[in-house]
């Protein structure tokens, strides 16, 4: 069977992320909240007779740039972000010759399970 990713993490590999992936989970959340709130400004200034540019938008491109960019953090080390909201990550993995995903999400203090490809969240499985 061909394998999906390039990219396969050992588990120590991927523990030893784990205080970056943090780091990346709170910018993604603290730039995801600047997002949303200058989205919100532009959808008050798209009324009829209100004038549209300036600051506020230069913000709203800034930040969804700068989200972007913290997504890439995770797009090309192959790590997928599957929860933003609960910071939860898989990393590619080989276990016993084929590819699944470790697991791990914000709060747990260590990388301690795994899941098939498929599988998600509620297949998951201690190490």
């Amino acid at each position: 069977m061909p394998r999906v990713f390039r990219k396969h993490y050992t588990v120590e590999e991927a523990r030893a992320l784990l205080p970056q992936v943090q780091q990346w989970l709170d910018r993604l959340a603290s730039v995801r909240q600047e997002l949303e709130n200058a989205e919100k400004e532009l959808v008050g200034m798209s009324k009829p007779g209100r004038d549209m540019g300036g600051t506020d938008v230069n913000r709203f491109y800034r930040a969804a740039a700068e989200f972007q960019s913290a997504l890439f953090e995770f797009h090309h080390r192959q790590i997928q972000v599957k929860d933003m909201d609960r910071g939860l990550v898989d990393f590619p993995c080989l276990r016993e010759g084929r590819e699944v995903f470790l697991c791990w999400q914000r709060g747990e203090e260590d990388l301690l399970f795994w899941h098939e490809l498929d599988a998600g969240y509620s297949g998951r499985q201690m190490l």
